[in-house]
């Protein structure tokens, strides 16, 4: 059974209300820490063990599996290494949160340093908070773009 099960509704509805907050809190930490590029900070969002997904893309260095909380932060170090910084970018169309768990929408683009070529498309990127962590990070984009823009 749940554990706000036997509690009266208003206080489970308050924990739910206050895990999504902790969440919403976090993500926003993130998205912060994200658009100033600050790994250290990153590094601290991450658990120790992060259930990393991004499908692997082997044109595409910066796109690769992940699991500890510094290896995820570099994530950013190293996409700004193999692109032009000046043009990536990244919007957020919608955060979902539930519980636990977020959902950000939105859309991404760049260039790619080596080649000049440019990449673009959607993303949904799927963070789970736990403990003021996050312990998973499954980000679905448009890879085939990006595989196109890394090819020479």
């Amino acid at each position: 059974m749940p554990e706000d099960y036997h509690r009266p509704p208003s206080q489970a509805t308050t924990s739910a209300e206050d895990v999504a907050d902790r969440t919403r809190a976090v993500v926003q930490q993130f998205l912060a820490a994200r658009l100033a590029g600050d790994t250290a900070r990153l590094a601290s969002l991450f658990a120790d063990e992060v259930d990393w997904l991004l499908a692997e893309n082997p044109a595409a260095p910066w796109i690769r599996p992940r699991s500890t909380a510094a290896d995820c932060a570099a994530q950013f170090t190293e996409l700004m290494q193999y692109t032009v910084p000046e043009d990536v970018r990244a919007s957020v169309d919608a955060l979902l949160v539930d519980g636990a768990d977020a959902v950000l929408m939105g859309h991404l683009s760049g260039t790619v340093r080596a080649t000049g070529k440019s990449f673009e498309g959607p993303f949904a990127l799927r963070l789970t908070v736990e403990d003021g962590r996050i312990t998973r990070h499954h980000l679905y984009e448009n890879s085939l773009s990006i595989a196109q823009a890394c090819a020479s």
